[in-house]
């Protein structure tokens, strides 16, 4: 079935498409790119039918209906510019080049990239071409003036104890191998650095992390003082508050996407149970620890110089300089 977000511009919308297939980090990557070119935007979220969904990107017999007709019908009149991430975008912004548009894939399409104009990968993917832009993690709209908004938007988060240590707790995956002996060590050592420096623990977790996990969280920072945010119970997700308010930043280390937000902050970021992440995202943490942007989380976790991990004003410079002016 084919799902999309209606846009309120007129019937040819904005110069520029992001589709993705829902994902919320693909759509935080292709949105990103979107803004950071200064370009509005119609976000997409597309779910192919099958047979085309099994092997999205490629291009089958009769693709064109692979998105429903509301999308079939869009593309009579394509955007200048589609953004699209993740492998099933990939075949929407392929059908879009094919009638026009430019077109620009974010991450790995897992097949030969002169199909589109231009592919943004991350440089652990190890993805080389002519058209290729390699990227140093994922993109993001953590700026400046993002965690700006993000203090304005959390006022009571900046009055907390200091120094405020947020934690960003994911989960296990196919590439990383998170036991509860992990997230016990990791939540003891958090405690314990709060309650020696009286300072203040924000804390929040993903949807892979496990909800016994969850629940040790708060019996073990019961008595700290901070916040814990897990869904919607807990209010209003303060996720762009904890980044901005942070003295340091504690990941653990599955979640590139999660890694790299919080390397675009100003604070000192440390990492945890890299020892335990392998394949590309081990490539990424390895890449992180050389350039002594992180530091593995340890028994020190105190202050040290870091300049933010920026790559999406970066990378949209690149696009902009090929594909826009």
């Amino acid at each position: 079935m084919q799902r999309t977000r209606p846009d309120s511009a007129p019937s040819r919308g904005p110069s520029t498409w992001t589709i993705t297939d829902g994902h919320a980090g693909n759509v935080r990557q292709a949105q990103a790119l979107a803004t950071a070119l200064a370009e509005p935007f119609r976000a997409w979220t597309l779910a192919p039918r099958t047979p085309w969904r099994w092997f999205a990107p490629r291009a089958l017999p009769g693709c064109s209906n692979a998105f429903g007709r509301t999308f079939k019908q869009a593309m009579r009149t394509p955007p200048s510019l589609a953004i699209g991430c993740g492998r099933q975008a990939g075949l929407a912004t392929r059908l879009l080049r094919s009638r026009g548009a430019r077109a620009v894939q974010i991450l790995d399409p897992r097949i030969d990239t002169r199909h589109w104009d231009l592919v943004i990968a991350p440089e652990h993917d190890g993805l080389r071409g002519d058209n290729v832009i390699s990227m140093i993690g994922s993109l993001n709209p953590v700026d400046d003036l993002w965690l700006a908004a993000g203090r304005h938007a959390f006022p009571d988060i900046g009055a907390l104890p200091g120094p405020r240590t947020t934690l960003l707790v994911g989960g296990a995956s196919a590439h990383a191998r998170f036991d509860d002996a992990m997230y016990d060590a990791l939540l003891l050592n958090v405690e314990r650095v709060a309650r020696d420096e009286g300072g203040s623990v924000l804390a929040t977790t993903s949807r892979r992390t496990p909800t016994h996990v969850a629940a040790a969280l708060r019996d073990r920072l019961r008595g700290v003082p901070g916040l814990i945010w897990t869904d919607g119970a807990d209010g209003p997700n303060p996720y762009a508050g904890l980044l901005a308010w942070a003295d340091r930043i504690v990941c653990t280390a599955d979640s590139v996407n999660m890694l790299s937000e919080a390397c675009a902050t100003w604070a000192p970021v440390f990492v945890a149970g890299h020892e335990r992440v392998e394949g590309r995202p081990r490539r990424f943490v390895e890449s992180l620890l050389h350039t002594g942007r992180v530091r593995s989380f340890g028994d020190d976790a105190g202050r040290f110089a870091i300049t933010p991990l920026r790559e999406t004003a970066r990378v949209a410079g690149e696009v902009r300089q090929r594909l826009v002016s």
